[in-house]
């Protein structure tokens, strides 16, 4: 019984693998299928959004490896293909931004927050420097007697 019940399991586990489908695509030469790798490479998927769509398994990264290869069939360049792409889904599907107004802040925003980061522990330290040469480290003459009738007072006890 307990081995009928390890095939099911083991059975039903391996449905989902089964439906996977992989890509296969005929190329007319080597150097239109390394354009096709890098443009999957270079091109994120809209729905997953931390994978390229030459690895994800997502219908609609499955979409737009068919509809690259149909325009790398027709001819078009990589900056064509880049450009449809960024027209239909917007700048987010590229993993390298381009530099204009609106993305700016993604490519210095980092540089910026960190140059901010030393320029406030840069603060902090200066600070701590002049309150050390301001504040005396030796004690008045009241101060000293009070120390000393504290001290005498502990002795006694």
């Amino acid at each position: 019984m307990k081995r009928w019940l390890a095939a099911a399991v083991l059975g039903l586990s391996l449905v989902g693998v089964a439906h996977a489908a992989i890509d296969t695509y005929e190329f007319a030469n080597d150097g239109e299928r390394e354009r096709f790798r890098e443009l999957t490479k270079e091109l994120r998927c809209p729905k997953c959004q931390n994978q390229d769509i030459a690895d994800s398994n997502a219908p609609i990264a499955a979409d737009l490896r068919k509809e690259i290869f149909r325009m790398l069939g027709e001819g078009k360049d990589n900056q064509q293909i880049i450009d449809f792409m960024v027209d239909r889904y917007g700048e987010f599907v590229r993993y390298n931004p381009a530099l204009s107004s609106k993305t700016a802040l993604l490519w210095f925003g980092p540089a910026g927050l960190l140059l901010g980061g030393f320029v406030v522990i840069a603060v902090i330290v200066r600070r701590r420097r002049v309150q050390r040469t301001a504040a005396p480290d030796t004690l008045s003459v009241e101060e000293r007697q009070r120390l000393d009738q504290l001290l005498d007072k502990t002795k006694h006890d």
